[in-house]
């Protein structure tokens, strides 16, 4: 069990990168190759359709999976023992171990996402849900997080005080 001072990161340190910069860019170059399509549209004869369609659909079906995968994970979670501190921007809640009720694990998504399902809804909702850190291998070795199976244990013990 960990100290309940300080803390441990438990949030992959790649989420701000996944969640800010990625996107940018991701979107960013699609608008590029709209922008330069539609500024050499005006010469020569028109490029068909697809070239201004296709881009457009890319962006919105973008925006659906990096919504639904990326933008709701944490920015940052901490692990201070008893409690896991999850912060969103500046935003930061404190939530008892006995107040998670479910600890689920998405390896094969990317990124890898762990779910708490809390007790009561809490100021980010009823479900919390982060990437861990852990090295590439360890899930494809083994089939489960060591994260996960240590925070399913603490959650059971804390529940049973």
């Amino acid at each position: 069990m960990l100290p309940t001072s300080g803390g441990k990161r438990i949030s992959a340190r790649s989420t701000f990168f996944m969640k800010r910069i990625f996107p940018a860019l991701l979107f960013g170059l699609i608008a590029l190759f709209f922008a330069v399509s539609a500024m050499n549209s005006g010469r020569g004869p028109a490029p068909p359709a697809p070239v201004f369609i296709v881009p457009l659909l890319l962006i919105v079906a973008g925006y659906f999976v990096m919504r639904r995968f990326v933008f709701d994970l944490a920015d940052e979670v901490t692990d201070t023992g008893d409690a896991l501190i999850i912060r969103f921007g500046s935003d930061e809640q404190r939530i008892e171990l006995a107040e998670i009720i479910n600890v689920s694990y998405a390896g094969l998504t990317n990124p890898r996402r762990i779910t708490l399902t809390l007790r009561h809804p809490g100021r980010f909702g009823k479900e919390v849900s982060f990437s861990p850190q852990e090295s590439f291998l360890t899930p494809l070795l083994s089939g489960k997080s060591p994260l996960v199976t240590d925070l399913i244990e603490r959650v059971d013990a804390a529940r049973r005080r």
